[in-house]
């Protein structure tokens, strides 16, 4: 197979992992920077152009796209979509996970537990939002932040208060969550692969920081699930749209709650883990692709 993985970072860990194993696995494999790709809009022709060339047939592509170049890295795989390539996201899934709001509406409407959510924007009605998410202390989070940035935690109603005054002022949307102190300064990484969890691992702050991002200085250990996390997790997969991703979890005392949905997860689990998850994602696709390949010649 032909199979391109849609990457700015070729010495990224996970990219080099990816194309390590389709490459073990006979497979022919290319890293494109996404971000120098431009796109040709034809009646019935549908092209990606790379370093003045057009970009060949593929048979699947993985997208890893950073947050920061979301909407452009999402306009260039849904040309490669308009060809009929195979990926293991679809652009559409990729921009709901990058919309927080967006990914705790879906969540919600598949009965996936997560925190109590409250969004606003250009409203002053602070004390309503800090009373209907539960009181301080709470979690106010940027609308669209990731690796834990954009992300505070508000001790007391008076601090609350005066960091969502600041989003308003600077007409900042955000999100404000309840705190969940059975599980502070902790969670859960769980990577889901075709409907299946392939690894986890607990991450845990090194210091007083509620935040457990490796990017945030986090240590990461193996953990076993619970059968219920084990389905939650794979439940908040299938809400999303994405049957590669990783799913952030805390434990509380009502069950484990969703935070994130990620589409483009870091490969840091395998380290912790020593689990070949780029050799599942691989095998998924050979599987998946083959399928729908065969699929449309039948059609055709």
């Amino acid at each position: 197979m032909k199979i391109a993985i849609m990457s700015k970072g070729p010495g990224n860990y996970s990219t080099k992992r990816l194309k390590e194993e389709a490459k073990k696995r006979g497979h022919e494999v290319r890293v494109i920077n996404y971000a120098k790709c431009y796109v040709k809009v034809e009646q019935s022709k549908p092209v990606v152009r790379y370093e003045g060339k057009d970009l060949g047939e593929y048979d699947a592509i993985i997208p890893r796209i950073a947050q920061s170049y979301t909407r452009y890295g999402s306009a260039v795989l849904r040309q490669f979509e308009m060809q009929g390539i195979y990926s293991t996201a679809t652009s559409i899934a990729i921009a709901r996970s990058r919309d927080k709001l967006r990914t705790m509406q879906l969540l919600a409407r598949a009965g996936v537990g997560i925190p109590k959510t409250l969004f606003a924007s250009e409203t002053s009605s602070f004390d309503d939002l800090i009373e209907q998410a539960g009181g301080a202390p709470l979690i106010i989070k940027v609308a669209r932040g990731t690796h834990g940035n954009g992300v505070v935690l508000a001790e007391t109603n008076k601090a609350a208060k005066a960091v969502m005054q600041a989003f308003f002022v600077e007409n900042v949307s955000f999100l404000v969550q309840e705190f969940v102190k059975e599980s502070a300064g902790t969670d859960i990484r769980v990577i889901v692969v075709g409907n299946k969890v392939v690894a986890s691992m607990m991450r845990q702050s090194l210091d007083d920081d509620f935040r457990s991002n490796l990017h945030q200085g986090g240590e990461g250990k193996p953990i076993k699930l619970t059968e219920e996390e084990r389905r939650t997790a794979i439940k908040a997969a299938r809400a999303m749209g994405l049957p590669f991703c990783g799913v952030d979890m805390m434990r509380s005392s009502r069950g484990p709650l969703v935070l994130e949905v990620n589409s483009s997860p870091g490969f840091g689990v395998e380290k912790v883990t020593g689990r070949d998850i780029a050799g599942k994602v691989i095998e998924y696709i050979e599987l998946n692709a083959k399928r729908r390949n065969k699929k449309d010649r039948v059609g055709a």
